[in-house]
């Protein structure tokens, strides 16, 4: 007899957790998009939009998901035949790299692997070996992986170094949820999307850059009328921000979400998103103790506070998603660019995040579902996870 019926959590990176206040808000009938309060609406999002991701600098909306705004970054700042940098933590790394692949850019790319962040001397190498590249592409986080990158660290290596090349570092994973400021990092183009840290149902992606980077795009033989930055940063009228007709349900279900982390602080929600990811990893190391069970990045420092990757023994890692769904009403995320897809070893791996409208209990709830979970399936595990996540909780 399953007991998930009742209010479902989907504890998955992405789509996250959508507040009520972000539904309701949707709930509604289209309204005017060529006057009125859907204009004033709109206006009212750059100041937060910026805030959220710490830039000063030029921010745009796209109607898509986070590979659009990897496409719109791309068109607007590399060029065929340009040589970028990649620096791969895990699947998104790649992916962000195969598309500027298909745009006809070159790629320089140093793999890192699924289980640790970049390195400085790795790093300098690949700066040195193409000092005439265009763009250095790392994701903050990654949302396969979770691994966390210190995007400070590079950037004083490439000032170090005097490299010309623009940085551009995806933050879908981690805006709202991992500290990160775009203009303290020294970043020239910051690219993220709705359906994480900022709790908006998947739709929106968006991208911030700098001056520099926008003198750069001059040049750019890629970007069409659509992708285009400038023209949405500088929209004469209220269309030419989405090139066409406003996602209006999407844009009130932003304004709701930016007023909620505006509400809270931001200060507080990346405290909130340290303390449950704390928790999690108490319970993780505990679970460790016997058995198969890991923690996929093994130094805290480089994790992510947005979610957590996690393994067990193939096929354990299905077997205990599967039971968390069925009898506990939890969705767990499964496991990416882990293992070839398909193979036994994929069914090792799953995810359990904790970001956006998350708070204790949703967590400590799903970390007993996957406590009792192993337990019903006879998966070895340590003790004592629940009481460790609990302690986090209780210090933090």
């Amino acid at each position: 007899m399953s007991l998930a019926n009742g209010r479902r959590y989907l504890a998955t990176p992405g789509p996250s957790v959508m507040p009520d206040r972000v539904l309701n808000a949707m709930h509604r009938a289209a309204p005017n998009i060529y006057e009125g309060e859907m204009l004033q609406l709109t206006e009212s999002l750059w100041p937060d939009l910026k805030a959220l991701a710490g830039t000063r600098q030029h921010a745009t909306i796209y109607i898509g998901n986070g590979h659009a705004a990897w496409e719109a970054a791309n068109s607007n700042a590399l060029r065929r035949g340009d040589t970028a940098i990649v620096l791969a933590t895990g699947r998104f790394g790649h992916g962000w790299a195969e598309n500027a692949q298909q745009l006809g850019v070159e790629i320089a790319l140093t793999d890192f692997g699924t289980a640790a962040p970049i390195d400085l001397e790795r790093c300098e190498a690949a700066l040195r070996a193409q000092p005439n590249a265009c763009a250095v592409l790392v994701t903050h986080v990654d949302t396969a992986t979770t691994v966390r990158n210190d995007i400070k660290m590079l950037r004083g290596l490439m000032d170090d170094l005097n490299h010309p090349a623009l940085l551009m570092v995806d933050c879908i994973a981690s805006l709202g949820c991992d500290e990160f400021r775009m203009d303290d990092c020294g970043v020239d183009v910051m690219v993220a999307a709705s359906q994480k840290g900022v709790m908006t149902p998947p739709g929106l992606g968006f991208v911030f850059f700098s001056d520099k980077a926008r003198a750069v795009a001059k040049t750019s033989d890629r970007r069409s009328p659509y992708w285009n930055w400038d023209n949405r940063a500088d929209a004469e009228h209220f269309y030419m921000h989405f090139y066409g007709t406003a996602p209006t349900h999407h844009l009130f279900g932003l304004r709701e979400a930016l007023t909620m982390i505006t509400e809270e602080g931001l200060e507080a929600v990346f405290h909130r998103h340290r303390i449950l990811a704390q928790a999690v990893w108490a319970a993780g190391a505990a679970w460790a103790q016997e058995g198969a069970f890991a923690l996929n990045i093994q130094d805290p420092a480089a994790r992510s506070h947005a979610v957590t990757a996690m393994r067990l023994a193939a096929p354990d890692g299905t077997r205990l998603r599967r039971w968390c769904e069925d009898h506990g009403g939890l969705t767990l995320g499964v496991g990416l660019g882990m293992a070839p897809p398909g193979s036994p070893q994929a069914d090792a791996f799953f995810r359990l995040a904790h970001m956006g409208h998350v708070n204790a209990h949703m967590t400590l709830g799903a970390l007993a579902v996957m406590d009792a979970g192993m337990k019903a399936l006879g998966i070895a595990h340590g003790s004592g996870a629940l009481e460790a996540a609990t302690s986090a909780i209780a210090q933090g």
